[in-house]
C-alpha cells in the first residue's frame, strides 16, 4: 500500500516523523508525497499553542477529504492527540486511528490491528529514518522531554520529562548520516545544555559536540535551544576553539523583566542574561545569537514590556523572534489574574517586530563586503553558518556552484534578511 505523511510542528516532531516513515518503508510500504495517491496517510501533529493546534485540526479536516477517493486509512499522532485524544475521536470520526506520543511503543501493534498487516517490525528506530529535509543537513535528538515547568508551557505534560540518549547511539546514528552524505549536523532538544545531566550527572554537552567534530564527512554541526542559564564555561569555549560547530546560540530568553521571569518560572534574571550576551561577544568572534521573546505574559505591565523593549534595543541580536503569550489548558500561567488584553498584546508584538527589523537591516549591512562560507542547497541557494534552515534567511549565490558543496562567497548586496553573494573563483 502507498502512504503519506504530513508532519506539523517542530523539528523534534519532523524526527519523530521521520523514523514513522522508516518504519512503514522497513515494513515493505510504498511512500509517497502527493496525498492524492495514498491509501493510508498520516498525520503528525504539534499542540504546543493555540495557532499549531489550529493548524493540525484544519490539517486532519483537509485530509480527510481524500478518503472519499483513494485514502482508505487516515491515520494522526503526535502532541495534540497526546492532549486531546478523547475529545477528537469524538469530533472527527473520519480518522481511523488517533495515537497519542506516549503510545509510540506500541505504534506498530496499533497500525497493524487497524491495516491487518502480517508484519512484526513495530519500532520507532533513529537508524532506520527517513530523512525528509534533503540531502545536505539533518536533524539529530539528543533527549527527548523537559524538567523546566516554565509556567506557559505544556511540553513536559506532552513529551514528559528530560530523557537524554546515550553519547555512543547518538555518535553511531551520526556517522551513518555522514556516510549517507550529509554534510551538517543540526543538534536538537526541548533544552539541549541540559544534555547529559540524567544519565551522567552533569552536562555532556560540550563533549558530545567535540566527538561530532571527530566525524569524517561532517563539516558543520549547530545546536538549537540552549538555555541562557546552562551555558557553560566549557560550552564556549568548545564553540569557539572548533571550526566545526557554528558559532550559532540559539537561546530562548523569554523576556527580561525579573518580575515576569520569575512569574514563568524561568531560571535566569534580567541581569544575568545580558551578561550572557557581552560574554558571548567577547570570547566568540563572529557569534551569531537568536532569541524569542514573548509579549502579553499574564501580568506583564507596560513598565515590563518597556524594559524589554529597551533591551532589544541595547542587545541588537542577530535574529529575534517574538510571539503572543498562548493560554494554554494545564499550564499554571492557564489560572493566573491579569490575562494581557489580545489586542495589548498585538501591539506589543508589532512594536518589538518593528523595532527588529530596523535592527536585522543594520545588521546585515555589516556582512557587505565580507567573504562567507556558504553552503549550496540548490540552485543558486544555499546557507552560512548565520542561518538555521526554514527559521533564519539564505544566500543567494551568483556564480558556479555544485549541489551539497560549500564555496566561498564576497557579500555585495542584501535583500530584507538574506544576503546576495558571488562565488570566489
Amino acid at each position: 500500500m502507498k502512504v503519506g505523511f504530513v508532519s506539523l510542528g517542530c523539528s523534534k516532531n519532523l524526527v519523530d516523523t521521520e523514523m514513522m516513515i522508516g518504519l512503514f518503508k522497513k515494513n515493505k510500504y510504498e511512500i509517497v508525497n502527493d496525498p492524492s495517491q495514498a491509501e493510508i496517510i498520516v498525520i503528525n501533529t504539534c499542540g504546543f499553542i493555540e495557532p499549531a493546534k489550529e493548524e493540525a485540526i484544519n490539517t486532519i479536516l483537509e485530509m480527510a477529504k481524500y478518503k472519499e477517493e483513494n485514502c482508505k486509512y487516515l491515520i494522526v499522532t503526535g502532541c495534540l492527540v497526546e492532549r486531546y485524544k478523547d475529545d477528537l475521536i469524538k469530533a472527527i470520526p473520519e480518522v481511523d486511528l488517533f495515537i497519542k506520543f506516549s503510545e509510540y511503543d506500541s505504534i506498530w501493534e496499533q497500525i497493524d490491528n487497524l491495516i491487518n498487516s502480517q508484519t512484526k517490525e513495530g519500532k520507532l528506530e533513529f537508524l532506520d529514518r527517513v530523512i525528509s529535509t534533503g540531502k545536505n543537513y539533518a536533524y539529530i535528538r539528543i533527549a527527548e522531554g523537559c524538567n523546566n515547568f516554565c509556567t506557559f508551557c505544556a511540553i513536559p505534560y506532552i513529551r514528559g520529562r528530560f530523557t537524554s540518549r546515550k553519547i555512543e547511539d547518538i555518535i553511531e546514528e551520526a556517522k551513518k548520516l555522514a556516510k549517507e552524505g550529509y554534510k551538517e549536523l543540526i543538534v536538537i532538544a526541548q533544552d539541549t545544555t541540559k544534555y547529559g545531566v540524567d544519565i551522567y550527572g552533569k552536562p555532556k554537552l560540550a563533549e558530545l559536540l567535540h566527538e561530532l567534530s571527530k566525524i569524517e564527512g561532517i563539516e558543520w554541526i549547530r545546536f538549537l535551544y540552549a538555555y541562557p542559564e546552562t551555558i557553560t564555561d566549557e560550552l564556549i569555549e568548545e564553540v569557539k576553539n572548533n571550526n566545526k560547530i557554528c558559532k550559532y546560540f540559539d537561546i530562548p530568553m523569554q523576556h527580561i523583566s525579573d518580575n515576569i521571569l520569575k512569574k514563568m518560572n524561568r531560571k535566569s534574571t534580567g541581569e544575568s542574561i545580558r551578561k550572557l550576551i557581552v560574554k558571548l561577544r567577547e570570547n566568540i568572534p563572529g557569534v551569531v545569537i537568536r532569541s524569542t521573546l514573548m509579549v502579553g505574559f499574564p501580568g506583564e505591565t507596560e513598565e515590563d514590556f518597556n524594559e524589554m523593549y529597551e533591551f532589544v534595543k541595547w542587545a541588537k541580536l542577530d535574529k529575534l523572534g517574538c510571539f503572543t503569550y498562548s493560554k494554554e489548558e494545564g499550564t499554571t500561567a492557564y489560572k493566573m489574574e491579569n490575562q494581557v488584553h489580545p489586542m495589548t498584546k498585538k501591539r506589543r508584538y508589532n512594536k518589538i517586530m518593528s523595532l527588529q527589523q530596523k535592527i536585522s537591516e543594520e545588521n546585515m549591512k555589516n556582512h557587505l563586503g565580507k567573504t562567507l562560507k556558504v553552503l549550496v542547497e540548490g540552485n543558486g541557494i544555499g546557507r552560512t553558518y548565520m542561518d538555521v534552515p526554514d527559521i533564519d534567511g539564505v544566500t543567494y549565490i551568483k556564480g558556479k556552484c555544485e549541489l551539497n558543496s560549500f564555496v566561498e562567497c564576497k557579500i555585495t548586496d542584501i535583500k530584507e534578511y538574506d544576503l546576495i553573494g558571488e562565488v570566489i573563483q
